[in-house]
């Protein structure tokens, strides 16, 4: 593999609100070209819940949570993303590395089991990461033209009430969990750092 290719930028953003951040990555790859870097972007966005293309509306939010909703073109069903949760966008190029899709998806999700380390499992049918039946990062991507963006989000130390007003990923009654309640001390930012290494790791051996 060429050194262009091996080459992934980590980006910090910090606390960035979503919808900016959605059309930064949809510019991104759509001014993107063969001899463009990967990126990947590390970031928290302000509280608000996702929904995937084909989100049910039953799922949530329930009325009255004050918090903003948005529909992208992810896969997935909805979601809530606030401070205190690392979240990992992925700007990879999958056909310039002759990765596939699922290959992909399984690649974030084993990233995430090899930072938790073994109590950290699939689900079969529930795409994500789980701790003892509780999801403690969720999932969802989309390709064009070979290109994935979006990515994932992990629970570090953050306010999980807000999930308690929708079915997390289409699921309800799904319990979630952060790595601050498995008695993990790592921060957010040395989490991200972290995640991001391991996933880069595996994209320059893929």
């Amino acid at each position: 593999m060429s050194a262009v290719l091996e080459q992934v930028r980590v980006i910090q953003m910090g606390l960035r609100s979503y919808e900016p951040t959605l059309a930064a990555m949809r510019d991104f790859n759509a001014q993107r070209d063969a001899g463009t870097p990967d990126e990947l972007w590390l970031l928290e966005h302000p509280p608000v819940y996702t929904l995937g293309l084909a989100a049910d509306a039953a799922h949530g939010p329930k009325a009255g949570s004050g918090i903003p909703v948005v529909r992208v073109e992810r896969g997935g069903e909805i979601t809530y993303h606030g401070p205190g949760q690392v979240v990992l966008y992925t700007l990879v190029d999958l056909a310039r590395r002759g990765i596939k899709v699922k290959q992909f998806v399984a690649m974030l999700e084993q990233s995430v089991i090899d930072l938790l380390g073994s109590r950290a499992e699939r689900k079969p049918g529930a795409p994500g990461i789980y701790v003892a039946g509780a999801k403690i990062a969720a999932l969802g991507i989309r390709v064009s033209r070979g290109c994935a963006f979006h990515g994932l989000a992990l629970n570090v130390d953050m306010n999980l009430t807000p999930f308690s007003a929708i079915d997390p990923c289409g699921f309800p009654g799904m319990p979630v969990t952060q790595t601050r309640d498995l008695g993990i001390k790592d921060s957010g930012e040395t989490l991200g750092k972290n995640l991001a290494g391991i996933l880069i790791g595996k994209l320059e051996h893929a």
